[in-house]
């Protein structure tokens, strides 16, 4: 059963300020207080957050808390920021309502860490999946890139915002997030040249010196040191807790997450390096001919370095550090600078580099974490802004800031009212108009487009002639001087023209929050924000690419003579638009309060606390809504938490809950003028009358857990007696039948015992019966057998002399026939020696006389001729010999008999190479045209992949078919058949490649001597046709897969949808062809490229991507898989061949 809880409950202080009673300032303090000291950082105010910073960490942000406020009630449990987050995620997921949570507060007051927190519970209780979680992942990693080079180190916060950042998340339609958007305001670019006493530039300025490599930093022309740049404060280089180096590495995989190429970020880093390198210029005065001063470059080293990283002739940029060029519709003249003016062209040129720079980079972060789906989207937004600013010395900045901070206010109390208003209609409650402070006069002071400040101050800024931060104050005094807003030493609202504490350089305004004085030095100079055209024009000179994108107005052809737009004009447009993009939204609201200006633990400054709680108007924010009901809530848990209190309704209320109600309120006795019945809520007007409920609840609880308590030791008691009783009875009938089974067990031994005896007597006597029978068969046998062996023996001797008187006759006889066989054979061989031997002395006389004939012939050229027939036998013999060992008719084989002689041995290797000659023509005769062809063309493959790509010597073996759809008899593709003219000469079904997700569609490619044909599977129609002469080359990898790029000439007709990422079985043979066809095809005879790299770019409409192919083993059984890591990036896996 799930237990019911309330904010009510176990409640530290008062958890909700609407109940706050009595409601003064010191009691809200008193509050605020209590519960920080007790580690209750988190208090409400209606639906609004007051966090306050408890700067350390607290056990409050675990999964199993983030699983706690899960779909639970906004004020079921006690007051937590994922209260507010959650309730903002399910009304989005819901109700289909687009929100956004405004994060305000100063510097130090936890903004960014509550923004961290919102991201972290949404990212945590949406949906899961691969893509889902590589989303969220992608828009958690944007922080760490945005606060390394947004953030920096002031002496109220270690890790302080220093710009306004708005995130629109977009989700799906099951409240999935898909993406996001990104927008800042007004980048505090004056840190980069100056810092005040006892803070720091931007973090990413000590984290590249801290962390890069040695390597890296010697690229980048820097030096570890951080003395030796002018543009880094020295005496907080070092912060207790930050550590540079792991937030650089951290920085970089944040950056590699979010989806930045390695090239693009070497180049914001050399960007980074070269404003360090933009400081260390200095300059010195150099007098002209004229008497006028003129400014040179002190050291030219650093300014080497710079243009060198950014690719930018020197004497370019040194000349427009000396020089400044002001062009007119039909004239251009050309003014020296001063010392001073060029260090200020320096200056302007840093912040301008360097604030460029950041709004590139949340526009790249935007390009990587934008939705790419284009159906409509729900919308989260998180605004994290400056708070309202009251220092010492307050300026532009502090201006437009709390400009932008009234307006925030303005909207605020618009929607607050608005969203009560909205619920008193809705309940059916009658709405009565409350009274609030409206700050729109103080906005129409500030922004209206006739005399407002910031109009009086553009035009100012426009005018010609001299134009000085006294001439804007005397306008100001001209025209704001009845406003009743608006204070300073000439103005009709200043009580005292001698008040020393408003001095005659300043004015002050009375803001929602309170007053702030603000000093006009620099107002112009800021808001004006110019920098020279010599130096646009110079940095879009640079060769580095990214400095073009950077200063696009630099362009020559493009020159713009109109004036670029006030720092003011800017913020106040982009104000307006996040106005208008909020009031679409249905807000959340989190008012962050820094408790100390030590950033210590434990310490609660109740003055500090008090001046932020003024500025923020969170009294006001009571008291608006206190001026209708005080508390509100629906009738099921407003019944279940009560009905104790009502005999008629405990324990169970069976009728519908607001008749519930009615009978509680009515047995209870509240008057009625202190609740409201609505459709679906009562509405209580006073938080005594909550009090007086909770007090009763409290009370009855007691009473129950005591009835409770006695119910349940009765029962433990009856429940220990009736255990008691059944184990005595269980104990009895088991001794019992212990018993009996032991008497049992005796008496079936006894009988065994004797049964045994019996047996064994029995047995024994049988046994003596049974051994004096076999005795008697025994001896019979033997006597029986004794006679039967006589009589046997009597038999075998009569027959044994039968057979010695016959054998002793046939020995007589053959003796007698072996005698007379010997006489005859020395006879025959007797007879046979006479002839012999009277042929053997007939063949000596004739040979005498052969010899004696012939013996003078025979002299003379007996050797040559021995000599000519041995080597005529040897020769026959050796031919004979190799017509039997002859090896096989294949070109192949390398077989070859040995040669028997040493003076064979030319012949021999003659023989063999006239052999192979001979049995390569007999081959190549049975070679029809066809084979020939498809030879020619595994020719052309090996010259091509061969030792260069894994998956040719699987193709070897494999013959080139060419048409593997049998298109021509095929009547699935009759039509397409016919819409092609040329020959097909290969057709085989590929996947053409999706940028989007990295998955494929069925196509069928046909290629002909012309023309590259793809077409759809299922129905034959042609998707696109790309002739051969249009193609480029043919990009594939190293690697065992299939994939490959047709790159299409740019400005050709086929290159309207850019180049084609195809997969295919047969990609050996496709590639072939292509190369073969593509080199016959072309008009000047060009051969096609094939390029043959493991990762290579790839036109898609506009947008180039590269194509990486890397190893991994296989999923899900899967080989090959692509799938899209960026809107810049396809990952092919290809498993390791074995």
């Amino acid at each position: 059963m799930e237990v019911k809880t309330s904010l009510l409950d176990n409640m530290i202080g008062v958890g909700d300020m609407v109940l706050l009673e009595p409601l003064t300032e010191d009691s809200f303090l008193e509050n605020l207080r209590k519960r920080f000291d007790h580690n209750e950082i988190y208090t409400y105010i209606g639906s609004v957050v007051i966090s306050v910073n408890p700067y350390r960490s607290l056990p409050i942000y675990s999964p199993e808390k983030v699983e706690e406020y899960r779909n639970r009630n906004f004020y079921e449990l006690s007051p937590h920021i994922y209260a507010l987050a959650d309730e903002a995620y399910r009304s989005l997921r819901d109700q289909d309502k687009d929100q956004c949570i405004l994060i305000t507060g100063e510097s130090g007051a936890g903004k960014t860490e509550a923004s961290k927190l919102v991201m972290s519970y949404v990212a945590a209780v949406c949906g899961k999946g691969q893509e889902v979680n590589k989303v969220k992942e992608q828009l958690l990693q944007s922080n760490p890139v945005l606060e390394a080079f947004g953030n920096a180190k002031t002496v109220r916060n270690d890790n302080s915002s220093r710009f306004g950042k708005y995130m629109d998340i977009e989700f799906d339609f099951k409240g999935d997030p898909l993406g996001g958007v990104i927008s800042n305001y007004l980048l505090e670019k004056s840190r980069v040249v100056k810092q005040p006493r006892g803070e720091r530039n931007f973090h990413i300025f000590y984290q590249l010196l801290s962390g890069a490599s040695d390597d890296t930093l010697k690229k980048l022309k820097l030096d570890r040191d951080f003395s030796k740049y002018n543009y880094l404060s020295l005496d907080s280089a070092v912060v207790n807790g930050l550590d540079d180096a792991t937030s650089f590495r951290t920085v970089k995989n944040a950056m590699q997450i979010v989806g930045f190429m390695e090239d693009e970020v070497q180049s914001v880093l050399e960007l980074v390096a070269a404003v360090l390198k933009l400081g260390n210029i200095e300059f010195k005065p150099e007098s002209r001919l004229n008497g006028t001063d003129e400014s040179r470059v002190k050291d030219k080293n650093d300014l080497k370095e710079m243009c060198e990283l950014l690719g930018i002739e020197q004497t370019v940029l040194e000349r427009a550090f000396s020089y400044r060029t002001v062009e007119a519709k039909v004239e251009k003249v050309s003014t020296t600078l001063n010392v001073a003016q060029a260090y200020y062209a320096r200056d302007a040129l840093a912040k301008n580099l360097y604030s460029r720079l950041f709004s590139w980079l949340v526009t790249r972060i935007n390009e990587s974490i934008k939705a790419q789906t284009k159906t409509r989207h729900k919308v989260m937004g998180v605004l994290d802004i400056y708070g309202f600013e009251i220092f010492e010395d307050n300026s532009f900045e502090q201006f437009i800031i709390n400009y932008c901070n009234e307006k925030l206010q303005q909207i605020f109390i618009e929607l607050t009212l608005r969203e009560e208003q909205e619920e008193y209609v809705r309940e059916g409650i009658e709405w009565t108009n409350i009274e609030y402070f409206n700050n729109a006069i103080i906005c129409d002071l500030i922004e209206n487009n006739q005399n407002g400040i910031m109009a009086m101050l553009d035009e100012e800024c426009l005018r010609p002639g001299t134009v000085t931060d006294e001439t804007f104050l005397d306008k100001l005094n001209t025209v704001c001087a009845e406003h009743q807003h608006f204070e300073s030493r000439l103005s009709k609202n200043s009580k005292f023209l001698n008040d020393h504490s408003l001095p005659h350089s300043c004015f002050r305004i009375q803001h929602y929050a309170g007053k702030v004085l603000y000093c006009v030095e620099g107002f112009v100079d800021k808001n004006n924000d110019l920098l020279y055209r010599d130096l646009s024009q110079a940095m879009y000179k640079a060769s580095h690419s990214l400095i073009k994108l950077l200063f696009p107005e630099g362009n020559p052809a493009k020159v713009n003579l109109k004036r670029p737009p006030t720092a003011g004009f800017q913020f106040k447009a982009s104000v307006g638009t996040l106005m208008r993009n909020l009031q679409t939204k249905n807000p959340n609201y989190i008012r962050c309060i820094k408790p100390n200006d030590k950033k210590a633990a434990h310490i609660f400054t109740e003055s500090l606390v008090c001046h932020q709680v003024n500025y923020l108007g969170l009294m006001e924010n009571v008291r608006v809504r206190r001026a209708g009901y005080a508390f509100r809530q629906a009738y099921e848990p407003c019944l279940e938490r009560y009905k104790m209190l009502c005999k008629r309704t405990w324990p169970h209320w069976r009728a519908p809950a607001r008749e519930g109600v009615e009978v509680l309120m009515a047995d209870l006795q509240v008057p009625t003028e202190e609740f409201s019945y609505g459709r679906s809520k009562i509405f209580i007007r006073n938080p005594r009358t909550l009090f007086f409920l909770e007090e009763r609840r409290r009370q009855c609880l007691e009473d129950l857990a005591t009835l409770i308590q006695k119910i349940y030791r009765g029962w433990k008691c009856r429940t220990h007696f009736l255990l008691l009783k059944k184990s005595q009875i269980v104990i009895a009938a088991w001794y019992r039948r212990y018993a009996q089974q032991k008497k049992y067990h005796k008496i079936k031994s006894a009988t065994t015992i004797v049964q045994s005896y019996t047996r064994g007597w029995q047995a024994r006597k049988l046994l003596r019966e049974l051994k004096h029978q076999k005795r008697c068969e025994e001896a019979a046998t033997t006597i029986a057998a004794y006679w039967h062996g006589t009589q046997a023996r009597m038999e075998l001797r009569r027959l044994k002399q039968e057979v010695r008187n016959k054998h002793a006759v046939t020995v007589i006889w053959a003796y007698w026939q072996g005698t007379k066989a010997r006489r005859e054979l020395r006879r025959l061989k007797e007879e046979a020696r006479r002839k012999h031997a009277v042929a053997v002395i007939w063949a000596c006389w004739q040979g005498l006389k052969v010899r004696r004939e012939y013996r003078k012939f025979f002299r003379a050229n007996a050797g040559k001729k021995i000599y000519n027939f041995t080597i005529q036998r040897i020769m026959q013999k050796y031919f004979f010999g190799l017509k039997k060992t002859l090896p096989s008719m294949s070109p192949i084989d390398k077989n070859w008999p040995a040669r028997p002689y040493r003076f064979l041995d030319g012949a021999h290797t003659e023989l063999k190479r006239l052999f192979h000659l001979w049995r390569c023509k007999k081959y190549r005769s049975q070679f029809t045209e066809e084979k020939k062809a498809v030879y020619e063309e595994k020719l052309e493959a090996s010259e091509l992949f061969k030792d260069k790509k894994s998956l040719y010597p699987s193709s070897v073996s494999q013959p080139f078919k060419g048409d593997y759809l049998e298109i021509s008899k095929n009547p699935k593709y009759q039509k397409l058949n016919s819409s092609v003219e040329e020959k097909v000469l290969l057709a085989d079904v590929v996947n053409k490649i999706n940028r989007a997700n990295g998955k494929g569609a069925t196509r069928i490619l046909l290629l002909t001597k012309k023309n590259v044909v793809l077409a759809d599977q299922k129905t034959g129609q042609v998707k696109a046709s790309v002739a051969l002469p249009d193609l480029t080359s043919v990009s594939v990898s190293t690697q065992n897969d299939g994939f490959f790029a047709l790159k299409l000439k740019e400005g050709s007709a086929s290159a309207v949808k850019g180049d084609f990422l195809l997969s295919s079985e047969h990609l050996i043979e496709t590639i072939t062809k292509l190369h073969h066809i593509g080199s016959t095809a072309s008009d000047d005879g060009e051969q096609l490229n094939v390029d043959i790299t493991d990762e290579f770019l790839v036109q898609f409409k506009q947008d180039k991507v590269c194509v990486k192919f890397i190893q991994g083993a296989p999923k899900n059984g899967n080989g090959v898989s692509c799938k899209r890591k960026n809107n810049r990036l396809l990952e092919v896996s290809v498993p390791a061949s074995a």
